[in-house]
């Protein structure tokens, strides 16, 4: 017998300490070893487990289901979303599938900065040969006049039209009109210095369904509103003009007839008349000459306290109110001509402008409770000797009916 390569015999001359002592680790490791090897089984039996669950559970990305990728698709560019469609069939049989083309922004880089020149008109013509009758909401901003042809000439069946930064013109829209009259129901444009008055009366006249449009002022005219209050026209239910002028004293504004305006107002009397100003101030004076049926009046640029009295005298629909700038007059007589003549005032801003406290808290008075939105910068109230900016607050929120603070400047 063989204790761990020791004989009997050498066993025997050891001392009685030293042969028990060997004896014990002996034992001792020979329960080692099989507890060792238990745990070496164990431990391959759990790696094997989990080795079969880690393959079990591994996703085969080219059998996800379709409606998975389709919302995956939809939050992807263009070029990516084509570049994803190459990755199997089933990728690519979402791809083309409508639901992904009834909503798209084509978004085009300009020849001279994009790092794939050849390929974004392309893509758009493939697309829109094999989807555009899917094709119901568009925004589209890129300089590819063909790109846009292409869109116009083939869809049928638009819903929404956004464009901005294009060179769209004439005749383009009256390809759109041709093609989509019976669908397009909301046309936005921006930055469209080839599209005449003529050009949108076209979309007037032949689109009857349009109930929201946005537009350049340059666009508006007597006759576009004429068109659009005559009896075979749905009732528009936003009309959004941007007047915008880039240099000051070389811009002409033309006046619309107030003849226009009230045509126009009994044809649609619930329409939301929505106007950005970003002019200087010796701009101004074609408008609010007379009683201009706006809803809402955003104010980009330093405005006077002239225009503002004239908003007050001419726009009782006015709902909303937004002042960047005014200068350093207050505007106390303003605001409260405004909040006695414009009933349905809901919401105002004021930015780099001037009201002394009294007047403000009259103002708040004389609208009450109907002012849901009430943004002030705390720079525009001047302490007078009835109240100071400390008073105000609780002033102002008991007219208001809830708690009011004014809005504070960042320090950063």
């Amino acid at each position: 017998m063989n204790f761990g390569f020791l004989s009997i015999q050498q066993l025997s001359r050891m001392g009685k300490k030293k042969r028990f002592v060997f004896l014990t680790r002996m034992k001792r490791g020979g329960r080692d070893t099989d507890q060792n090897s238990s745990e070496e089984g164990t431990a391959e039996k759990f790696k094997k487990l989990r080795t079969t669950n880690a393959h079990s559970q591994t996703c085969d990305w080219g059998n996800l289901l379709q409606d998975i990728i389709l919302q995956v698709f939809k939050y992807l560019p263009l070029l990516d979303r084509a570049h994803a469609s190459q990755v199997c069939r089933n990728w690519n049989q979402v791809f083309h599938m409508p639901d992904l083309w009834r909503c798209f922004e084509f978004e085009l880089n300009q020849p001279a900065t994009s790092y794939l020149k050849a390929t974004h008109p392309e893509l758009i013509k493939q697309i829109i040969k094999r989807h555009s009758n899917h094709l119901q909401y568009v925004s589209f901003k890129s300089h590819f006049i063909s790109a846009l042809t292409v869109v116009f000439v083939n869809s049928k069946s638009l819903s929404s039209l956004k464009i901005d930064d294009t060179p769209v013109d004439d005749p383009s829209l009256k390809v759109l009109v041709a093609n989509n009259s019976d669908t397009l129901k909301l046309l936005k444009m921006s930055s469209c210095p080839h599209v005449s008055p003529a050009g949108i009366l076209c979309v007037a006249d032949q689109c009857h369904g349009l109930r929201e449009l946005a537009l350049n002022y340059h666009l508006l005219s007597d006759e576009l509103l004429l068109a659009l209050s005559s009896e075979k026209h749905v009732r528009l239910e936003h009309l959004r003009i941007d007047v915008v002028s880039e240099n000051p004293g070389q811009t002409h504004f033309h006046t619309i007839q107030k003849s226009s305006w009230d045509a126009f107002i009994r044809h649609s009397p619930k329409v939301n008349l929505v106007m950005y100003f970003f002019l200087y101030e010796e701009e101004f004076d074609p408008f609010f000459r007379y009683e201009t049926p706006a809803t809402h009046l955003y104010f980009g640029r330093s405005v006077s306290k002239d225009v503002l009295g004239r908003v007050g005298m001419t726009c009782p629909r006015l709902v909303e109110l937004v002042v960047c700038a005014n200068g350093l007059r207050p505007l106390d007589e303003e605001l409260i001509r405004i909040a006695e003549r414009c009933k349905n005032l809901s919401a105002i801003g004021l930015g780099e402008c001037e009201v002394s406290c009294s007047a403000f808290v009259e103002f708040v008075k004389m609208c009450g409770g109907r002012l849901s939105q009430l943004s002030i910068m705390e720079e525009v109230l001047i302490p007078d000797q009835k109240y100071s900016l400390e008073q105000i607050h609780w002033e102002v929120s008991k007219y208001l009916g809830r708690v009011w603070f004014p809005d504070m400047m960042p320090t950063w």
